[in-house]
């Protein structure tokens, strides 16, 4: 009997030991975008920027771009995916009257650390009006655990240290007009995945949680973008951060198109009663 306990506890204490080992290994790595490092590459640019209020012309056209990084890096988000990505932002601005069309733009089309002028640039090429810019930082980190699987084999036993990987990432898209260089409003999505894996599998579920991690980050920030359009058009009409003009031939899609149908409605009814 105290053989056999003293067997077990001796097992015990091997995992322990095992699993304090591969504790103390793990990876880390990010990948990120600056909105504040491409629009404001030099620290005199922020106090020196004094936006006006810009002067929306409807229908709007809208230009959609992630904003490139600071540094060229290999392990960024690749132009393939960046533009998927995109059609699920562009999404968001499809529906509303007020908006002509919409351009996803490449970011290699944006210099990096380019500031306004690049932004310019790339609205005149596109013909754009606002910009909405997509920012990113995504943290992957896969650290070895105690959740070792110890396999037992007719020479002994066998120890394969698990990995828990956790995938954290966070987008941000914020609308500019270019020409007053006024930001109008932005929209963030987060999104938190973790996994389990062992160690042989590790790089392969990281690179899946990373894409998922994007898309869900994306989703979530399509609906926040959507219900701070609706919002912008109330802070337009009560708070004046906008003035409006009409594109020639335009006359439905104003901010104001729904009070104006009411009055219409209103109208109506009163001709209808008099008769």
């Amino acid at each position: 009997m105290k053989t056999k306990i003293s067997f077990i506890l001796l097992v015990m204490l091997l995992v322990t030991s095992c699993s304090a080992m591969v504790r103390q290994s793990g990876d880390k790595a990010t990948r990120s975008s600056s909105l504040v490092d491409f629009l404001y590459p030099k620290q005199e640019d922020k106090t020196k920027h004094q936006p006006e209020i810009p002067v929306l012309t409807l229908p709007a056209r809208v230009g959609i771009a992630f904003v490139p990084p600071k540094y060229d890096r290999r392990d960024n988000i690749n132009s393939q995916t960046q533009l998927a990505l995109l059609e699920k932002v562009k999404e968001a601005f499809i529906g509303y009257d007020y908006i002509e069309h919409i351009e996803v733009i490449p970011s290699n089309y944006l210099q990096s650390q380019g500031g306004f002028d690049s932004l310019e640039q790339v609205s005149r090429l596109y013909d754009v009006d606002l910009m909405a810019l997509v920012s990113y930082d995504q943290v992957t980190q896969s650290m070895e655990t105690n959740a070792a699987v110890l396999y037992w084999t007719i020479v002994g036993m066998y120890v394969i240290p698990g990995n828990d990987n956790s995938v954290q990432t966070f987008v941000d898209t914020a609308v500019f007009d270019v020409k007053s260089r006024k930001m109008l409003f932005r929209a963030p999505g987060i999104s938190k995945s973790s996994d389990r894996t062992s160690a042989i599998s590790v790089d392969k579920s990281l690179a899946e949680q990373s894409m998922q991690g994007f898309e869900l980050a994306v989703s979530d920030m399509a609906k926040n973008l959507d219900a701070e359009l609706d919002r912008f058009k109330t802070r337009v009409k009560e708070e004046k951060v906008a003035e409006i003009q009409h594109r020639e031939g335009y006359s439905g899609g104003s901010l104001h198109f729904s009070l104006l149908a009411l009055f219409a409605a209103l109208a109506f009814r009163r001709l209808r009663t008099s008769s």
